[in-house]
Order: C-alpha cells, then sequence, then structure tokens
C-alpha cells in the first residue's frame, strides 16, 4: 500500500525540474520580450507534401527522390528514382498541391538530374556493372514529348551534374565509387581503388545529339590518394566555374568550363569539434571532443556575397569519420567560417538529434545550396539522418541561423526557386508498404513568420538541453501551461520535461533523470495525485523480461514504490502460447480522486489482450471479438485503488479497424476539470494512409456496467490539426494535458528520430469542452 504524500513532494519536484535551466529560461524569457516586433519577420512555411509512391508506382515499390531539379519557369519538378530507375515529374503548379506528371524510365540508375531551359531534362546515369567496370551516360529527354532524344557515353559512373546558368555547359561528377568492403592500407574502404574518377565537361552546342563531352583529369591534386580522386558534387557559378568536392580525399577543386583546366585547388582541412556526442549509448549527450577531424564535403554550392564568391560545403564526413557541419571558403581556398557543433545543437534543442548515429556522423549534413530572395542570401543545409534544414541569412561571410524546418525522410536533394519564392527538399527513405513513404516538401517564403518547430527546448550555460520521442504528458496543476512530459524507452536513461506551453513555440526548460527501478523502464504515461505524489507508467514487452508497473517517484526522480499487474494477470501471460498480442501494455495514466485524499489511477492498456489458455479466457479482451488481424477489439483500462492496493478494469470498445491499419490503440488518458477522462485512441498509420487519431471524452458513470462502449464516446478527429503543417501524419500523437483551465495540448512521438523524421508536433487545441461539441465531432 502507497503511504500518502504530502504536496510538498511536487513542489520539490518542481523546484528540481525548474532550477535544472533556470538560467536558460530566464535568459529565454528576455529574448521573448523582442518576439512581438519579430513576430512577421519573413521566413519559410511548408506549404505541401508529395508522396512519391502516387507518380504511378506500385504501392509494394521502393520509390524515393534523390536529387531534384526544376524547368526554368518554376513550374515542374524533375527527380531522380534510383530503385525504380527512373526519372519522376511533379507538377507545382499550385505548391500547396503538387501533382503527380508520371515517371520515365532511364535505362539504369540515375544519379543526378538538371533541367535545359523548360525543354530537356539531362540526366546522368550509372550502368556500372562492378566497381571496378564503372560505366555511365548522359540521357537527353525532351519534357514536351516524354521521349529520350540523345545518349552520350561518359566513360565512367556518374554522380553529381549541373547546367551553368548560361546554358552553354553541363559538368558532371564521375566518381568511379569505391567499394565500402574492401581494405585498402588498413583502412576498410580506403583508396585508391580504381579506377579514377574526374569530371566531364559536355558543350551545350546544337541540338544533343550534336553534345561531345571533355574529359578533366582530377588526380595529383589531393594529399590523400591523389591517383584516385572521387569527385562527388558539383556547383557552377556565374562566371562558369565548376566546384567539385573529392569527398573521400577531403579535396575541392575549382575547373574553368571554357578551358577545361582546373585553376584552383585545396584541401577541406580538418575540425576539431568540442561538445558533441561521439557515443551511442541511448542518451543525447555533448559532451565529446574529437580532434582534427576530416571535413569531407559531400555537396558544395557557391554563394554570391556582392561581388565576391564564396564556397559553402556540407560537411558529411565519409571515410575517416563525420565532421558535422558545414564550412565557407573564400574562392582561393581559405577558410572563413566554420560551424563546428552548432549544428549538431540546432538538432538537438528541435528535437532531431539521431542519437543511433553518434558513433558515426552525428546528424550528418549531406545537402547545401545557397540562393537570393528579395534582398537576403540565404543559405540551407540538411541533415540526412535528422531530417531537418537549418536556414540561414549570409551577413558578410558570417552565416546567421535563421530557422529550422522539417524535411522529408532522409533529405538528399535541395533546391531554391527564388523566381517562386520556393524551396523544395527531396527524401531518400522509403518504407513500402504502408510505412512512413518517401516525400517531396515544398517551403514557401512568407510574411507570416515561423511555424515549426512547434516545440523546442532552451540551452544551459550553452549546453543544448536534449530531448525527444515525447510520450505521456501532464498539466501541473495551478500553472499557467505549465506541463510535465516523459520520453519513452528509445534513450537508456528514463527522463520527466518541464513544458512551457504558454510560449510559442513551447519551450522545454527543464530535465530530471528517473533513477532507482528494479528493471528497464518505458515510461509513457505521467499524472500528478492530489497529495502530491508523481505517478508514471511503464509499458511492458511481451515476455515480461519488461514488466508493466506503476512507478512512484520522489522529488529527485527516485523510484520509491513499483506496481505491478495482479498476479493472476501475470499467471495467464506466463502461460499463453502466442505472445505476439501481449507486447503492447501500460501506455498513458490519469488520477481519480476520492474522499479523504484517497485516489484510483487509471492507466490506458493500448491494445487487447488475448490468452491461449482456456483457464484465463474470462480475464482476456476478446469478448467483443477479433478484428481481421487476429486482435480483439477490446482493449481496456486498468484501475488501482491505492489505499486498497487493489487492481480492478474496465472494458474500452475499441474503434473499428481502418483499411491499411494494423491495429487500433489508445495511447494516452487523462483527466477534465469537469472530472471526464479524454483518452487518445489512433490507427498505426502514417502519412496519407493515417484514418483513425483522435481525442475520446468518456464519463466513467457510463463504466458502471464494466464496458465503455463506442456509442458512450464523444470523439474529435485529430486528422485535420495534423495535417495543417502540410506534411506527413504520424502515426503516434502520443501525449495529451489539460490544463486547469481547460486548456488542451497534444504531443507526437517522434521514435528517437529512428525510422521516422524526427519532426514533432506540439498542437495547442484551445479549451476541451469546445473540442467535442457536436460540429467538432468526427463523423467516423
Amino acid at each position: 500500500m502507497v503511504s500518502p504524500k504530502s504536496t510538498a513532494v511536487l513542489a520539490a519536484l518542481m523546484m528540481t525540474v525548474s532550477s535544472h535551466a533556470a538560467m536558460a529560461h530566464e535568459d529565454n524569457k528576455k529574448k521573448s520580450h523582442h518576439k512581438p516586433e519579430q513576430a512577421h519577420k519573413a521566413a519559410f512555411q511548408r506549404v505541401g507534401t508529395f508522396f512519391n509512391y502516387t507518380n504511378n508506382a506500385d504501392i509494394s515499390d521502393e520509390t524515393v527522390s534523390e536529387i531534384i531539379a526544376t524547368t526554368q519557369d518554376g513550374m515542374t519538378l524533375v527527380y531522380t528514382d534510383s530503385p525504380l530507375q527512373q526519372i519522376g515529374l511533379i507538377d507545382i503548379t499550385n505548391p500547396a498541391k503538387p501533382m503527380p506528371m508520371g515517371k520515365l524510365e532511364v535505362g539504369g540508375e540515375p544519379t543526378s538530374v538538371d533541367v535545359l531551359g523548360n525543354r530537356y531534362a539531362l540526366v546522368a546515369v550509372n550502368t556500372s556493372a562492378s566497381f571496378t567496370r564503372p560505366s555511365g551516360k548522359l540521357v537527353v529527354i525532351d519534357l514536351s514529348t516524354r521521349v529520350i532524344v540523345s545518349e552520350l557515353d561518359l566513360g565512367g559512373q556518374p554522380d553529381s551534374l549541373k547546367i551553368s546558368k548560361d546554358h552553354r555547359y553541363a559538368a558532371i561528377a564521375i566518381e568511379n565509387e569505391r567499394d565500402e568492403d574492401i581494405t585498402v592500407d588498413g583502412v576498410e574502404g580506403g583508396l585508391p581503388q580504381l579506377p579514377a574518377g574526374y569530371m566531364v565537361i559536355v558543350d551545350l552546342v546544337g541540338g544533343p545529339a550534336h553534345w561531345r563531352r571533355r574529359d578533366v583529369s582530377l588526380s595529383g591534386l589531393a594529399t590523400y590518394a591523389p591517383n584516385d580522386p572521387e569527385p562527388e558534387f558539383i556547383d557552377i557559378n556565374d562566371d562558369n566555374q565548376a566546384v567539385v568536392s573529392l569527398q573521400e580525399n577531403n579535396h575541392i577543386a575549382v575547373v574553368d568550363l571554357a578551358s577545361g583546366n582546373v585553376i584552383r585547388d585545396f584541401s577541406a582541412g580538418t575540425v576539431d569539434l568540442f561538445g558533441v556526442d561521439n557515443k551511442e549509448d541511448g542518451i543525447i549527450s555533448l559532451t565529446d571532443n574529437i580532434a582534427d577531424v576530416p571535413r569531407e564535403p559531400d555537396a558544395i554550392s557557391w554563394v554570391n556575397i556582392g561581388n565576391k564568391n564564396l564556397i559553402a560545403t556540407a560537411n558529411e564526413g565519409d571515410l575517416f569519420g563525420g565532421s558535422r557541419g558545414f564550412s565557407l571558403f573564400s574562392s582561393d581556398g581559405q577558410l572563413v567560417y566554420d560551424s563546428g557543433n552548432r549544428f549538431e545543437k540546432i538538432a538537438v534543442e528541435s528535437g532531431h538529434y539521431p542519437e543511433d548515429r553518434s558513433e558515426n556522423k552525428g546528424s550528418e549534413p549531406e545537402s547545401v545550396t545557397s540562393a537570393r530572395f528579395g534582398r537576403d542570401q540565404y543559405l540551407f543545409v540538411g541533415s540526412e539522418r535528422g531530417s531537418f534544414i537549418a536556414v540561414y541569412t549570409l551577413h558578410g561571410d558570417q552565416p546567421r541561423f535563421e530557422q529550422v524546418l522539417p524535411a522529408p525522410l532522409g533529405p538528399e536533394g535541395l533546391l531554391a526557386i527564388p523566381s517562386r519564392n520556393l524551396l523544395i527538399a527531396s527524401g531518400e527513405e522509403d518504407d513500402p508498404s504502408f510505412g512512413v513513404r518517401s516525400s517531396v516538401m515544398i517551403y514557401a517564403l512568407s510574411k507570416h513568420g515561423e511555424a515549426y518547430p512547434q516545440i523546442k527546448s532552451s540551452s544551459e550555460q550553452g549546453e543544448a538541453l536534449a530531448w525527444s520521442a515525447l510520450s505521456g504528458m501532464v498539466a501541473k496543476p495551478g500553472k499557467r501551461d505549465k506541463l510535465l512530459a516523459v520520453w519513452d524507452s528509445y534513450y537508456s536513461q528514463s527522463r520527466i520535461f518541464e513544458i512551457d506551453a504558454a510560449r510559442s513555440p513551447a519551450l522545454v526548460t527543464g530535465a530530471i533523470n528517473i533513477a532507482g527501478s528494479s528493471g528497464d523502464l518505458d515510461p509513457e504515461g505521467i499524472a500528478i495525485a492530489p497529495d502530491g505524489s508523481l505517478w508514471v507508467a511503464s509499458e511492458g514487452n511481451a515476455s515480461d523480461s519488461r514488466p508493466n508497473r506503476l512507478l512512484q517517484l520522489d522529488a529527485a526522480g527516485n523510484v520509491i514504490n513499483e506496481i505491478g499487474l495482479p498476479a493472476n494477470i501475470l499467471a495467464c501471460r506466463a502461460a499463453s502460447e502466442n505472445r505476439g498480442t501481449l507486447g503492447s501494455g501500460f501506455e498513458g495514466l490519469a488520477i481519480a480522486p476520492g474522499k479523504r485524499g484517497n485516489y484510483e489511477i487509471l492507466v490506458a492498456q493500448q491494445r487487447g489482450w488475448d490468452y491461449t489458455t482456456a483457464e484465463c479466457e474470462g480475464l482476456d479482451d476478446d469478448a467483443g471479438g477479433l478484428n481481421a488481424n487476429g486482435e480483439p477489439n477490446h482493449s481496456r483500462i486498468w484501475v488501482y485503488d491505492v489505499k486498497r492496493a487493489r487492481w480492478s478494469s474496465i472494458a474500452w470498445e475499441l474503434a473499428a479497424l481502418p483499411e491499411n491499419a494494423s491495429w487500433v490503440g489508445l495511447s494516452e488518458i487523462t483527466r477534465t476539470p469537469e472530472g471526464e477522462y479524454v483518452l487518445i485512441e489512433r490507427d498505426n498509420r502514417t502519412g496519407n494512409f493515417a484514418a483513425l487519431k483522435t481525442l475520446v471524452k468518456v464519463d466513467m458513470k457510463d463504466a458502471r456496467d464494466g464496458l465503455i462502449s463506442g456509442k458512450e464516446k464523444k470523439v474529435f478527429d485529430l486528422l485535420p490539426e495534423l495535417l495543417a503543417s502540410n506534411g506527413l501524419v504520424t502515426d503516434k500523437p502520443e501525449g495529451i494535458a489539460i490544463t486547469d483551465k481547460g486548456n488542451t495540448f497534444v504531443v507526437t512521438d517522434n521514435d528517437g528520430v529512428e525510422d521516422w523524421s524526427g519532426e514533432t508536433q506540439f498542437i495547442g487545441l484551445g479549451k476541451q469542452d469546445k473540442l467535442f461539441r457536436k460540429k467538432n465531432r468526427s463523423k467516423k
């Protein structure tokens, strides 16, 4: 039995959490005084998303968008789809409603594309038989007839392709890429691995059938493997100079396209990184230092500042590590700016840091481009593993961070279309058939200010406050729009976060660790009892090696009490042969206050359990039958009476299984000021496969018969709110908090930025009592 704790427990806990980031919180408060005058500052907002599978692909096909280009009028996008060996076309006449225009076969793996005027798409195509027998071709497609009008042998395996602005030249990087699985001089995937790469210049004189190529040797330039250059990416400035990155060689070359001569070359150099995460240990901690890391740039871009040309590099790193940032060089190779660890901090503060990549390349900046929009010169840097775009303006030769944008999963290509005030990002990651699908996202420069992020963290004494994978939430009683939240078992150290939801974006202001449990935790719910006790629900697994538990915590986050499931339920779980339905357990929890300070704890069980032993039949959740996938149509709300230390439960009739969904389940439960309860009930599908994302309000008086039926639910459809971001609908709205005043907040779980883009939606829905009025209720 739990001994009641005084309200001082909660007060002390809040003080501990708040003091953790007090300095940062005050700094941000001071900064926020300037918010009103910046409210209408121009910023990019996502206005549309195009799902690549809708462009004439079978639902089960892997179909991606890697490099992306536009016609001169900015109305049609052309992208490479290497898995299907095609290019795809998208009509963006209305950027908010991109429309499929079909795909075209190119006879090999397309690696890059650019468009000559409004007519010809030039596609670099890899046709290599092996690493040692590289080959490729330039395929020219007439976009008006959708016909291949010419092919030009390139002599090797191409990567990047770019057309000069005056349409006189095309420059192509012939990478002849290395085999990463062989060892050279003790280096796995090391160089040299011949044949060497080079650059091709195509003189665009006359019709495509008359175009000819000139080869430019890049050998003998780099310090590392000078006889095996591996050019990766190309850009061309107004003077028809091509800058090319030799990624694995850690070198940069500038080629005059008219003469075909290398006119400058220089090393990309190394960087000392301080305050990054170099350990894959399930904790985000920017406390590691890495010395002398080669930058190894991937994408490269000319940047025009007045009459001065700079060179921007996205330092993905590769053969010898991850340099985790971007740099600016003068045209003669002098380093003028390096981002150091600041790109990583942006990832952490916006919840986009991919901890599972800490030992490799971190957030892995891979794409970069620059363009002038109005009076401002912008620089855009894309994070491949963090799936975000950092937006900068350039002041002199110094970039100033402006905003972060959510990107497709694995953004590979960035494209600026200043004539239409648009930015495009293409994603190379795809999960057929009904998973997170590859997409192209479209952003417009708007006077309405930033729409993303909707939640971010502050920094404490310069260190980014790490958060991500938010799950259960609860409002702090008596505090205006102040919330607590937990992150889930994606991270090895469980944490409780304090959130100031009165801000825009909402601000994660502090965190404490949960410590002292008897085993692994998966925090999915959090609630505050009338006596000040803080309770956390930890979800178990199918084997019960991590059991479903309720945890009571002290002010420092230490576990002082653990409560497991009833013995008869545990016995039935242990005796069950089919454990598939048992792997989904405790999600959110809420407090039902009673008389004289007593209370009960209500716990949402995500999906129904179906035991396979006859003696347990009366205890499982299949009284409502099974759905098309063999899962119970019922789940339940567990009830724990704290004073009596006794369990009971209420059956929950789940919503009907939508088409393409594997299951429907519960994600959260919270109490309204009026004493009713709101739960999240959802399917498990993302993107435009998502069909059921709802808030459900119930009165526990209706549970006197032991069942909450469908007709006893008031339902609010969350889908319009999730779609308002013009991006992907996540399958995981996970947390809901309702304040004393009835203000309602919902947060989505970003899965720790693994197999998901890292995007988190934090949505203020207003007063909860207005959500469930008849005109707002879902018709589902």
